[in-house]
């Protein structure tokens, strides 16, 4: 095998992967039964011989590509998930060919720059202070583990248990205390660290998935709230200061599960949506969703990244750390690739005002579809204070036949959820590539096909 990569082949990828971009809003935009059964071309026994790379990349794209969800276009809706920015895209690129491992300066200088750089950025978006560390993550999941981490760490550490020489077996205890809208991810990171389900205090909400402030317990230094900038079905923003405010008072630590609502901070119309945000000590985002980076890039933010690092620091003697900031000192992960590369590349090309667009715009497309969904006689569940949108027809069923339909269809893909006993037809507008003839096409599909399958009164001409 050539120690160096064949520039054909490294082509070719380039114009399957252009190929693949240019038909993706033409494509339907959920894989049809053909093309995931076609999947199991690619398995079979273990090859004894080598096969040509130019086999392998053709198998890979003729077989695999027609199976992919069409997320990179316009009309994906489903869970949260942003397309891609062209830069993000080629630079993900030449940050593969790079193949850096960002765990330290001494393995990657320019991954340590570029995470110097990207965090301060991020810091300056989100107006939080200016002592804000961060961490460089797979997504919103790994982000609020690292930093509810950092916080039973701090908290543990106020009181004088020392958890990395002693373990938590006969620590003094904790108090989490959530919203029940809390969201799926930040009970997944506080069962990891040792926070039983069962034992979270939790908070009632309104109607709209916000918590509820004067319901909050009494609160102490050994209390960690968790507060969501963007609840995932409606979109709505825990009232976070005064919870911070209450919170600070009595010592205890504020915890943002931001995955996406914390972008809300870079759009002028947006921005009250995140008020008392900065005051948390706390927070998790995505970039992999409204940054619109290739996946996987989550963010792990700590008001005194001090408690970061006595969480996360791995010292051995082959481990040569710098006097800087290293990576390694904050991340659960030592080995790992160079997310921040897009992150920088996204908010290089796009910069504030163009973070501020991308956010406005698709809030824009998501109010516009609501209120001609609801003048057509479909229910919409949520006040669109963002880019989240709750669609019912008339009955539970009824909703549940219109999201398999449009699913089946292609035209647009959206996912179901169940909103305070009610099913519902979720909506997130979250890509820089959805257009308004995206969103007409759209919307005509949901028409069409709500009215067929019974969720909301039929036209004359379909009657």
């Amino acid at each position: 095998m050539d120690q160096v990569v064949e520039p054909e082949l490294l082509a070719d990828a380039a114009q399957r992967a252009q190929r693949y971009l240019r038909g993706v809003t033409a494509r339907r935009v959920s894989p049809d039964i053909e093309a995931v059964e076609r999947l199991a071309e690619l398995g079979g026994p273990l090859p004894d011989r080598a096969t040509a790379d130019e086999e392998v990349l053709r198998l890979l794209d003729e077989v695999g590509s027609p199976a992919t969800m069409a997320s990179a276009g316009g009309r994906y809706f489903g869970l949260v998930i942003g397309g891609a920015l062209p830069v993000t895209v080629a630079a993900n690129w030449l940050a593969t060919a790079w193949d850096q491992n960002a765990a330290m300066r001494l393995t990657s200088p320019v991954a340590a720059q570029l995470e110097d750089i990207a965090l301060e950025w991020l810091k300056q978006l989100f107006e939080l202070p200016g002592s804000t560390g961060g961490a460089f993550v797979t997504g919103a999941s790994m982000a609020s583990f690292t930093a509810l981490a950092a916080a039973r760490q701090a908290i543990l550490a106020r009181v004088g248990w020392d958890a990395d020489a002693r373990g938590l077996f006969g620590a003094p205890p904790i108090r989490v205390v959530v919203g029940d809208e809390v969201h799926v991810t930040v009970l997944k990171a506080l069962t990891l660290l040792g926070f039983g389900r069962d034992t979270l205090i939790r908070v009632p909400v309104d109607g709209q998935g916000r918590m509820q402030a004067d319901a909050l317990p009494a609160l102490d230094d050994r209390t960690i709230v968790c507060i969501q900038a963007g609840n995932v079905n409606t979109g709505a923003f825990d009232p976070a200061e005064m919870i911070c405010r209450q919170a600070s008072a009595a010592g205890a630590w504020v915890h943002v599960d931001g995955a996406f609502g914390m972008w809300a901070a870079c759009a002028p119309r947006r921005a009250h949506l995140t008020a008392g945000v900065p005051l948390a000590d706390s927070w998790a985002t995505d970039a992999h969703k409204w940054l619109n980076t290739p996946y996987d890039c989550g963010i792990a933010l700590v008001r005194e990244p001090e408690h970061l690092r006595r969480a996360m620091t791995a010292s051995a003697a082959y481990l040569q750390a710098s006097d800087q900031r290293e990576a390694s000192q904050l991340n659960p992960e030592l080995s790992r690739r160079a997310r921040a590369v897009e992150v920088w590349a996204a908010i290089r090309s796009l910069g504030r005002d163009g973070i501020a667009d991308l956010v406005e715009r698709t809030c824009s497309h998501a109010s516009k579809l609501a209120e001609r969904l609801s003048a057509a006689g479909f229910a919409v569940l949520n006040d669109v204070v963002i880019n989240q949108v709750l669609v019912a027809g008339e009955s539970d069923e009824a909703t549940d036949r219109m999201i398999a339909e449009i699913q089946r269809d292609g035209t647009c893909w959206c996912g179901g959820t169940t909103w305070q006993g009610r099913r519902a037809m979720r909506v997130s507008v979250s890509s820089w590539a959805t257009t308004d003839e995206d969103m007409e096409m759209s919307f005509d599909a949901m028409m069409r096909l709500g009215r067929a399958a019974g969720a909301v009164g039929r036209s004359p001409s379909l009657a």
